[in-house]
């Protein structure tokens, strides 16, 4: 199948990528009715402007294969997954007491964060951002919460396992060993999450002696707490097994030859039983239970169509990083290996750059190839540059909405119940007060 040619792009071809990325941020602010109207028909828009240039240039086959590819390989697994994750999620209602309180959001953010590399980002974020809302829905001030629960719960806990976050599923599929984020990025990640807790508790006692006016201040924190929809807890547990075989059987099971295209039938039949797990969750479930929790299709929908856009206009992005030194993004690579050799500390900081605002699964297959993409290699003698990758792709994937997709469906959900989440510019200033000093403290103890 031909393929695109990244050293003849110029920088004009990222174009559409940046006009969707203005669309996410600046549509939602300043047109919230029409954005929720039509998000679909501007995510098209800018797909299709993508595509345009593609097939004048190089083909309409061309195009063509790389939509195939893009949406069959890349697009389709990755929100099958989420999908499912988050119809499963949506069955299981913590009931009971909460108190937004300090010390009780601060544990369940630690849950969160602990949970987070077993049952994915995606899975820990759609299972505790309902409940952490109902505790904190009488605060005057709580937007600081959510923003920390993105940071957190939906990025930096998952990276001890592939199961955890996208790009680690990816190292996984390449041949990296399951447990070695477990083992690697384990200082790394432990010293984040203490810090980050530390600095939320600090932030969070202050807005809650300014804010707190609820006149049931007697009752306990936490109390008479219980679970509705249980189905849905071994179907959860689930979904982690079947993402661990579809990366098992990779290269074992047979593979499919589609117009050109290798399809491994272990994603195809680890799809398939995610579909299933999602399937028998909507049936099991008590329809009481997602009335409880507020469930509806909207924040699924829009991240479907803005994540679909995203993996089309990053097509010629990535070309044009695969394009290498040839390519007009050269002096962005030439940073992290000058004369060919690594420099760990420009691999954390230009692949979670990347990460912030493209998708972190891609970029960071991109870096690990650009590493030498060798597993036996990256694991072993030059495993701190796959740290760095690593730590780079997953950290830095929460400084925006869209650098991992748990940030978008939680934006979605909060603002449906009312929450005020910042806009996509203010959230990225809450993200860079509270993550560039430890990114640069990480840089300092662990890639200098």
């Amino acid at each position: 199948m031909p393929e695109i040619d990244g050293s003849r792009l110029g920088l004009i071809w990222i174009a559409p990528f940046v006009g969707l990325l203005l669309s996410i941020a600046v549509a939602p602010a300043v047109a919230p009715a029409f954005w929720r109207r039509h998000f679909v028909t501007v995510s098209l828009l800018w797909a299709a402007a993508a595509l345009a240039p593609i097939a004048i240039v190089f083909g309409a086959a061309t195009m063509f294969g790389a939509v195939l590819h893009t949406l069959v390989v890349d697009y389709l697994p990755f929100i099958i997954l989420l999908t499912t994750l988050y119809t499963v999620a949506g069955g299981i209602r913590l009931t009971g007491t909460i108190r937004g309180t300090p010390a009780a959001n601060t544990l369940l953010l630690l849950i969160g964060s602990a949970i987070a590399s077993f049952i994915g980002t995606t899975g820990a974020a759609m299972l505790l951002i309902r409940p952490l809302i109902r505790a904190n829905r009488q605060r005057r001030h709580n937007t600081h919460v959510f923003v920390f629960f993105i940071i957190l719960v939906a990025n930096i806990g998952g990276a001890l396992s592939p199961l955890g976050d996208p790009p680690l599923l990816i190292g996984f599929l390449q041949g990296v060993p399951f447990f070695w984020p477990t083992v690697h990025l384990l200082l790394p990640i432990v010293f984040s999450v203490a810090l980050l807790l530390g600095i939320f508790y600090a932030l969070d006692r202050h807005f809650h002696r300014r804010g707190w006016h609820d006149p049931s201040d007697g009752i306990r924190e936490i109390e008479r707490l219980g679970i509705d929809g249980k189905v849905n807890l071994p179907l959860l547990a689930i979904v982690p097994a079947i993402v661990f075989a579809m990366g098992a059987l990779r290269g074992v099971a047979p593979s499919l030859d589609w117009h050109h295209i290798q399809i491994e039938m272990s994603t195809v039949a680890g799809c398939l039983a995610l579909i299933a797990i999602a399937i028998a969750s909507l049936r099991l479930t008590k329809p009481g239970v997602r009335h409880a929790n507020a469930y509806t299709w909207h924040p699924m929908a829009e991240v479907a169509a803005v994540f679909a856009a995203i993996f089309i206009t990053i097509v010629p992005v990535l070309a044009m990083l695969r394009a290498g030194q040839q390519g007009a993004l050269a002096p962005l690579l030439a940073l992290v290996a000058p004369e060919g050799k690594p420099i760990d500390a420009a691999y954390f900081w230009l692949t979670g750059g990347l990460s912030s605002v493209l998708d972190n699964a891609p970029t960071y297959l991109v870096f690990f190839n650009l590493a030498g993409g060798d597993p036996a290699v990256l694991t072993g003698p030059a495993a701190r540059t796959l740290v760095a990758i690593s730590a780079g792709a997953v950290l830095m994937g929460a400084n925006s909405y869209i650098g991992n997709a748990p940030n978008l469906m939680v934006k979605a959900i909060c603002e449906e119940r009312g929450i005020a989440m910042p806009s996509f510019f203010g959230y990225m200033a809450w993200a860079a007060v509270i993550l560039l000093p430890l990114y640069v403290v990480i840089t300092l103890i662990f890639f200098r």
